[in-house]
């Protein structure tokens, strides 16, 4: 999970710098104001990439989701790029969670393996100099 949502952030880093860069052309906001408010974002986004599988990491990463939407009042644009980082953000979470269930299965599965003595591509009950068919496959 860290691997997907970890870029998902870092992509999000970059197009937060560049919605500072149309909103400094909005009469009604400073650069000032505006580069401290892109500034904070980005360094969240960074932050986030390192505690993103600590507890409240996730809920903080749909915090900056729904603040990048919301950023849309001032750069209409954001509205559909923040959408499609959100959804970017539940695909990272949903599939980067399935992705650790099978990582952390197979390793329980060669670590059974290696107690029973089993080579690491024999299946069991198998001669050792008998291929599978699964290898096979492969």
């Amino acid at each position: 999970m860290r691997t997907l949502c970890a870029s998902t952030l870092i992509a999000e880093i970059f197009v937060i710098g560049f919605a500072g860069l149309v909103a400094m052309k909005s009469d009604d906001l400073s650069v000032g104001t505006v580069w401290t408010v892109c500034g904070v974002a980005m360094a969240l986004c960074l932050l986030l990439c390192g505690m993103i599988t600590r507890p409240g990491g996730v809920q903080l990463g749909w915090a900056l989701q729904i603040a990048l939407v919301a950023s849309g009042v001032v750069v209409p644009a954001m509205f559909a790029l923040g959408a499609v980082f959100a959804a970017l953000w539940w695909a990272s979470v949903h599939y980067g969670r399935v992705i650790d269930q099978a990582k952390a299965r197979w390793a329980e599965q060669a670590e059974a393996r290696e107690r029973s003595g089993e080579a690491p591509g024999q299946a069991s009950g198998q001669a050792p100099g008998q291929a599978s068919a699964e290898a096979d496959a492969v």
